[in-house]
């Protein structure tokens, strides 16, 4: 291809104009185009989500909001600038004075002239561009101001509702903040502006001449007293927001505070005014002394007033009489904390904790006794995966979730996971778009176990599982759909649906029967994801994932749907960008539906004299150490509401928000904001209430706050000599070992009438110590109750424990270290780990009960090689410097208790006899097992039978270690009577047990092999 010269312009004749080439004008539509499609794909798709999801409100307002204060921010400032700019250009003289600054001036002003209107254009856009871009990050805090509400309390300062520190307020500094920049950045461009067309002299001037022209005076002038306006306006702000100051002793005003910086902050106010007024008198009389004497003045007293003298003030005055003048300000401080972070209430009692074991001690907590959880959720997914699991491509979260299920009439604390897709557990050869996108689009039921009861060798002992689902919870709920289309590992995008009558290919389970093919298939038939039918839709969606398949593919039809962003707290947290997510979602069986629930906060880092948390830090333990990464949280909050109770459908992924705290001010500025997305409490069903729980990483803010301020006398908190901390966890391995979580699980404190759903932390003595005894023991009424629409009276309740200072209670660590360090438990664990095995310590619980303290943990034996899953082996229980360590917790209780602890734990009698509920009768699918007994040989995987190399022992292996357990036992007696007889020849049998141990295992892995 070639382009012939155009031909040349007859001369004298009209310019022609010039003619566009084709191929140019058609490669800019396309780009145009294919830019314009770019863009749809991203943002008309998110319109279709929002819409599918019935939140198309949402994201209109917060686009446009954004969108509005992005085209301020922009005008603002691109405007100012550009005003700037022309005017200082437009009012420059015309005839410079001649000096050799000017004609060194003369050089640039040639240089920059060619690209002067590019400068006078770009710059201000540039520029305009990224304040917009700040100003739109702002919508949140723009929406509050606009939609704020009062909190009918005022700080004890200013006597000014909160509503205007926490809404209010952090509009003003940051429009305030903006205008400042907005002016400083204006002023830089009028300055250099008339520096380099000659409005303004730096150098030598003739004498008694002026410095500047009349209009480059008026300019700077004007710009300069409108910016000392906006710092005298940010000097009066500062004055409120001292009361959220953070401090080494307290957050909020102190006395110098109160007494020397609030006071300067109005002065200096004052003079910003005053220096103001100087620059517009400058704008009429030409006289620069003037405002240059105010500036210096300002200057002079910013040092001084704002700086020097509140410093003295606290040398001087504060520090040698803290404790009294800084009273008033501690006692701020602590009733603000306590109000913000809901902790005002908390029921403290005086628990003189005995630490000697009786026998029959237990009697009066029988019913806490039999719910002790011996099912650790953190160590048993490997037992759910090999005995569940039943096919590759599902799986199960490491972290599962305690719940409680009301079996035969009964509670029961139940550990509970999700079957979720697993697409990495398809070999490569089955891995394509149609398989990973079109049949493999669904997990299968939910999977429950007793938590204070195992089963037979150790395993869970599962009341629910299978596939098809059966069990207690699939009986008693009608219509029980176990289909898992969202759940938090589910990360790919899915096509469902199709015409009625058409073939159905999502793969639901394989089965053995020849009728259907060898396995069983589904077509969705819900509303879960934007329909993708058409081949707009196609092509947008095609855009988005980079997939041109969902253009050509058969299985993309008029009724398919498109499903992603499946993790519930993604779907939360887009539906609701306003508020905090909890890091743990949990799911549960509700009105026949498994619902994943979220529990979400409206917080903010602006209430008054409250502490400034961070979040991060204080959520922080073992169990979100091994989760990763927590979701994204607020750097500081010094207030937090657990305002709403979020559900998402795990067959269809339809949202629920429902308010928890009708009464929070944040939740009610944003219900004004977004009226029909937060559903009343009302329509919470009794079902789901039941399934509702006091969340987690609120009760660990908690708990980290009333490490100090459960002390609410300021002369006490200034002394801080009874301050505590939270244990670390005793069972971590790491080399800085993260806090121990919370637990939940059911009990009865003492004072409480019955037991309940609670969850529970403990605390140790704070300061630079490593002596840890117990100094406290918290419980939060975990248990929303039953009745729909309505809150247990009790749920929330914090109950704080406080044991004698002059007691010493072991704590966690030095009960671990208890337990660690016996002789004869050391002894048993080793003879355990024979083999290819190994110990594994489940989670240390502490309850209340017997007038003291008791501490249970489950020990786990897992095999080191081949099929690998933690069976439930022996449990160790202390109370005081007692222990106990047997096969059953009901065996271990009564040795610590004198041979009776008064009550049957939840374990009571042999492995054998506990048996898990049995499902209720019904026929199975060819190829699964009741769920009494599931999938024991799952999916052609490795057995799981005792003796089949899963973790079981040989009836061989488990009496030696029992005659070598007896033999210690026997050997540590004849040492304690001084019979070296009885001690020889108990340590024979123990030499003897251990090798016809080693024996078992040789032959269990060989066998295994």
């Amino acid at each position: 291809m070639s382009f012939a010269a155009a031909p040349r312009r007859p001369s004298g004749g009209a310019p022609r104009a010039r003619r566009r080439s084709p191929l140019g004008v058609a490669i800019v539509a396309v780009a145009a185009v294919i830019a314009a499609l770019l863009l749809l794909a991203q943002f008309w798709t998110e319109v279709m989500w929002f819409g599918q999801l019935g939140f198309s409100r949402v994201i209109w307002t917060e686009w446009g909001m954004r969108a509005a204060l992005f085209a301020a921010g922009f005008v603002i400032m691109a405007g100012a600038v550009f005003w700037s700019f022309t005017a200082a250009y437009r009012s420059r003289p015309i005839y410079a004075p001649s000096t050799p600054e000017q004609a060194t001036l003369d050089q640039y002003r040639e240089a920059v002239e060619p690209l002067r209107r590019v400068v006078m254009i770009a710059a201000p856009v540039l520029v305009g561009f990224f304040a917009g871009v700040a100003a739109s990050a702002q919508w949140r805090t723009v929406l509050l101001a606009f939609n704020s509400e009062p909190f009918g309390q005022v700080d004890p300062e200013f006597q000014m509702d909160l509503g205007f520190f926490v809404f209010l307020l952090p509009a003003l500094r940051f429009t305030v903040g903006f205008l400042i920049s907005v002016v400083v950045i204006a002023g830089i461009a009028g300055l250099v502006t008339h520096y380099l067309y000659g409005g303004l002299r730096v150098g030598p001037a003739a004498a008694g001449g002026p410095r500047t022209t009349t209009a480059a005076r008026v300019h700077l002038a004007v710009i300069g007293a409108v910016g000392l306006l906006l710092i005298a306006a940010n000097y009066w702000l500062d004055r409120y927001s001292l009361l959220t100051n953070t401090g080494d002793r307290f957050d909020g005003a102190s006395y110098s505070d109160v007494h020397a910086v609030i006071p300067a902050k109005g002065i200096l106010t004052v003079v910003a005014i005053f220096v103001a007024a100087l620059f517009i008198v400058t704008a009429f009389r030409g006289d620069w002394r003037l405002p240059a004497i105010g500036v210096g003045l300002m200057v002079v007293s910013a040092i001084a007033i704002g700086g020097i003298y509140p410093a003295v003030v606290q040398r001087f005055q504060v520090n040698p009489n803290a404790q009294e003048l800084e009273s008033e300000y501690i006692q701020r401080n602590i009733d603000a904390t306590l109000s913000a972070f809901d902790i005002g209430d908390v029921e403290k009692e005086q628990y003189d904790a005995t630490t000697e074991a009786e026998e029959g001690a237990l009697r009066s907590d029988a019913e806490t006794a039999a719910s002790i959880r011996l099912l650790d959720p953190q160590i048993v997914s490997p037992s759910f995966r090999q005995l569940q699991q039943n096919k590759q491509y599902y799986n199960f979260d490491d972290s599962l979730s305690v719940d409680r299920y009301e079996i035969d009439g009964e509670s029961r604390d139940t550990v509970i996971a999700v079957r979720e897709l697993n697409l990495d557990g398809l070999g490569q050869d089955q891995r394509n778009w149609v398989n990973d996108h079109t049949v493999y689009t669904h997990g299968y039921g939910v999977v429950a176990a007793f938590g204070e009861q195992p089963g037979p060798d150790g395993r869970p002992a599962f009341f629910e599982g299978g596939i098809p689902s059966q069990g207690a919870i699939s009986d008693i709920e009608e219509g029980y759909e176990p289909r898992i289309y969202f759940s938090p590992s589910t990360d790919t995008y899915s096509i469902v649906g199709a015409p009625e009558g058409t073939e159905a290919w999502e793969l639901d389970y394989q089965a053995d029967d020849q009728e259907n093919g060898g396995q069983v298939n589904t077509t969705f038939t819900g509303d879960a994801g934007p329909d993708i039918g058409s081949f707009g839709s196609k092509l947008l969606y095609a855009l988005k994932f980079g997939e041109e398949q969902l253009l050509f593919s058969d299985r993309v039809t008029s009724e398919s749907q498109i499903l992603y962003d499946r993790d519930p707290q993604q779907r939360v947290s887009k539906v609701a960008p306003w508020l905090t997510l909890d890091n743990k979602v949990y799911p549960a069986v509700v009105d026949g539906r498994v619902k994943w629930i979220v529990d979400a906060y409206t917080t903010t880092d602006a209430y008054p004299y409250s502490a400034s948390t961070p979040l991060d830090e204080a959520v922080a333990d073992t169990l979100t150490t091994q989760a990763g990464a927590p979701i994204e949280l607020p750097e500081e909050v010094n207030y937090i509401r657990n305002s709403v109770k979020a559900t998402v459908d795990a067959y269809d992924g339809s949202v629920d928000l429902y308010a928890w705290d009708a009464e929070d001010p944040i939740l009610k500025a944003w219900t004004n904001v977004f009226p029909t997305s937060i559903k009343p409490m009302d329509e919470i069903s009794g079902d789901l209430m039941s399934h509702l729980r006091y969340p987690e990483d609120l009760f660990k803010v908690q708990r980290t706050l009333l490490s100090q301020y459960h002390v609410t006398d300021s002369a006490e908190f200034f002394s801080g000599q009874d301050f505590w901390n939270n244990p670390t966890d005793p069972t971590s391995d790491a080399a800085t070992a993260p806090l121990q979580p919370p637990y939940y699980l059911t009990l009865q404190m003492p004072g409480q009438e019955e037991s309940a759903f609670s969850l529970t932390s403990t605390f140790i003595p704070g300061g630079n110590t490593d002596r840890e005894v117990l100094t406290g023991f918290l419980a939060a009424d975990a248990d929303a109750g039953n009745t729909a629409g309505e809150v247990a009276e009790d749920y929330g309740k914090l109950r704080l424990l406080e044991l004698p200072r002059d007691t010493t209670v072991p704590g966690p660590g030095q009960v671990q270290n208890n337990f660690d360090s016996n002789p004869t438990i050391s002894e048993q664990l080793n003879i355990l780990q024979i083999g290819a095995s190994t110990v594994r310590r489940g989670n240390q619980l502490t309850l209340p009960v017997g007038g003291g303290l008791l501490y249970v943990q489950p020990v786990y034996i897992q095999s080191t090689g081949g099929t690998q899953f933690p069976l439930l082996r022996k449990v160790l229980v202390a109370f005081g410097d007692d222990i106990g360590f047997a096969d059953t917790l009901d065996e271990a209780l009564d040795q610590v208790f004198g041979g009776d602890s008064g009550i049957e734990a939840g374990d009571a009698g042999t492995a054998e006899d506990q048996a898990p509920i049995a499902p209720p009768d019904g026929e199975a699918e060819p190829g699964t097992e009741p769920t009494t007994e599931p999938s024991t040989e799952p999916s052609g995987e490795a057995t799981t039978e005792p003796g089949a190399g899963g973790g079981g022992a040989t009836p061989e292996l488990d009496a030696a270690l029992q005659e070598a357990a007896d033999a210690m036992e026997d050997a540590n007696a004849a040492q304690r009577e001084g019979d070296w007889a009885a001690y020889g020849d108990a340590q024979d049998r123990l030499q003897q047990a251990l090798e016809d141990a080693i024996a078992a295992e040789e032959a269990q892995s060989g066998s295994a092999g």
